[in-house]
């Protein structure tokens, strides 16, 4: 069972936005000029890159979503207290 993973992610503020981002990637969109473009996390420097990170880090609902989600495709919105988040897992170890 993968214990660490690596992610992307564009976080906004509310569910319909994160699903108007959603339709935009599943059309082809660049994943982290829409991140660099709409996302209120400062990780969005770095395209949206949260880097490697280990189970526990990140709240629950996020990292759910982080373990269970198909590699590589964009999955959301997921809802935290901080808002809504478009997902990009990159790998799993």
């Amino acid at each position: 069972m993968a214990r660490t993973a690596a992610a992307m992610h564009i976080l906004v503020k509310t569910e319909k936005q994160a699903q108007e981002l959603l339709k935009q990637l599943e059309k082809g969109s660049d994943f982290s000029l829409l991140a660099k473009k709409h996302s209120i996390c400062p990780s969005k420097r770095r395209g949206g890159d949260l880097g490697e990170f280990r189970k526990g880090d990140m709240v629950a609902s996020f990292e759910k979503a982080v373990f269970s989600a198909d590699l590589l495709k964009p999955t959301g919105p997921v809802k935290t207290r901080i808002g809504f988040h478009i997902i990009k897992v990159l790998y799993r170890s």
